[in-house]
């Protein structure tokens, strides 16, 4: 629990943001980020936004990251830090959720259709709507997907193998 959440009275753990692209270990981030919203006026799609605490956020309803990495020279606390250009921005991989529409016998398929991956691909079904899969390996944690989905049935998740062989 975070004090900051027990001073509110709220006594329910928080999940931790989702942070810019290519941002440090959270610690460290939060030791580094003087909250000067550079990396939000650098980000051409709009998704880095300032969350709780004035921290940068990162808010796949707004749209997809494109790695493009505007958000990371204009930090010079070096909260985020892109040690090469061919480093992965995060652990971050799509989840297809329990509300998803396939599964309720509704056919939508605009998730697959907004990913340039091609890392969701619809199983058919007999006698039943195609089914979401998604190919993890494919993923790249952009959001592409998240917010066309007319039920919010995606989210965005750190994978914890893939943060776990980074840290390795």
């Amino acid at each position: 629990m975070l004090r900051r959440g027990l001073l509110r009275g709220r006594v329910r753990a928080v999940a931790p943001a989702l942070r810019p692209p290519w941002a440090l270990a959270e610690a460290d981030f939060l030791a580094r980020c003087s909250r000067c919203d550079a990396c939000v006026a650098a980000c051409p799609t709009g998704i880095v936004v300032t969350g709780e605490g004035g921290f940068p956020t990162v808010d796949f309803s707004r749209g997809e990251c494109t790695f493009c990495g505007d958000c990371v020279p204009p930090c010079t606390p070096r909260a985020l830090s892109r040690p090469a250009a061919d480093a992965p921005p995060w652990s971050l991989t799509a989840r297809i959720g329990d509300g998803c529409l396939a599964l309720k016998g509704v056919e939508c398929r605009v998730c697959g259709e907004a990913c340039g991956e091609g890392a969701i691909r619809f199983r058919p079904r007999i006698g039943g709507v195609a089914l979401a899969e998604l190919d993890a390996s494919r993923c790249t944690g952009c959001g592409a997907c998240h917010a066309p989905c007319p039920v919010r049935a995606i989210s965005l998740d750190m994978n914890t193998k893939l943060a776990m062989e980074e840290g390795a």
